[in-house]
């Protein structure tokens, strides 16, 4: 007899099963799209360098980074979906860098060209951006696209402590992004929140905490954990080579995950577990396994362990 991961029943409120049952299932695939953005804490409106951990190479696949328009990004990714991946219907996502860091009417420029590709296609609109780069007038463009499209708003939270945020060059507090969420009380927008585990001075007391935080804003519909990856080409990436310090092995990882699943809000639907760069960019931790491993690796174990999301969830008062 087969177990319920084998039927495709996980512990958790993941992605594939929900865009499986909103979209009546058809297979679903991101497009991601380079729109050339950049961000306040590398081009010195707050700051030089970026995040330290970040080079954006690593989480941009090869065919954004070598096609010139978004066009050509978009028609090349979609014919890559339907054909690697058996993909009926697109989500357009704007991921690397910070995709809302320019004036209104640009913005307005770039995603109405994205969205008039292959229309008849595209049941989503993903933008990736940061709590301090967001507001009122960013939103109503965002959400003149929900007549449309479902659209999304990815933020990243990346930690909750403010130390942290200053130690990864963020250019941005943790203050910032709660307000951010406020402003998006009572919108249109779906919100992701994107988080990274095991910066080398958090405990894991420290972790778990970004999931009580996560659970008061009923506005989150979506999480993205990440663990900490370090890659070539980031200034974190320098200092690891010359002083290698602590990072989760693929199994301390995976008990981590199994002890913050049953502490999140159950309705919260988790788009990703984990989140690792090309072998060309990844210095470390090497878990010597492709992501399709990984991720059966960490789903076997959640279902050995009885893991369900939500089971230790205690709602926040008031």
């Amino acid at each position: 007899m087969g177990t319920l991961l084998d039927l495709g029943i996980k512990g958790y409120n993941n992605y594939g099963t929900h865009l499986k049952e909103k979209y009546k299932g058809q297979r679903v695939f991101k497009v991601i799209v380079d729109g050339g953005f950049t961000c306040p804490n590398r081009d010195g409106s707050k700051g030089y360098g970026g995040c330290t951990y970040c080079n954006v190479d690593s989480f941009t696949p090869e065919l954004s980074r070598k096609l010139p328009t978004i066009r050509e990004q978009l028609e090349q990714g979609m014919e890559r979906g339907k054909g690697f991946y058996k993909a009926d219907k697109f989500i357009v996502y704007f991921q690397p860098n910070t995709n809302t860091y320019a004036p209104v009417h640009y913005l307005k420029m770039m995603y109405d060209e994205a969205l008039s590709i292959n229309t008849e296609d595209v049941v989503g609109f993903s933008v990736g951006t940061r709590p301090d780069c967001i507001d009122a007038e960013k939103v109503a463009l965002l959400e003149s696209y929900t007549d449309r499209f479902d659209v999304d708003l990815e933020m990243g939270m990346e930690s909750i402590y403010d130390d942290t945020l200053n130690q990864i060059n963020r250019g941005c507090s943790h203050g910032e992004f709660v307000e951010a969420v406020k402003l998006l009380d009572n919108s249109k927008l779906d919100l992701c929140v994107h988080t990274i585990f095991g910066f080398p001075w958090e405990t894991e007391e420290m972790m778990l905490g970004y999931i009580h935080e996560i659970n008061r804003f009923p506005k989150i519909k979506f999480v993205k954990f990440h663990h900490l990856h370090i890659v070539e080409g980031s200034i974190m990436g320098v200092k690891y080579k010359k002083e290698p310090f602590k990072l989760f092995s693929l199994e301390e990882y995976t008990d981590l995950l199994c002890k913050l699943i049953p502490l999140l809000r159950p309705d919260i639907v988790i788009q990703r577990l984990f989140g690792i760069s090309d072998w060309d960019l990844l210095i470390a931790p090497n878990w010597g396994l492709n992501k399709s491993a990984i991720q059966t690796y960490i789903d076997k174990e959640i279902e050995k362990r009885g893991v369900v999301q939500g089971s230790a969830y205690v709602p926040v008062a008031g």
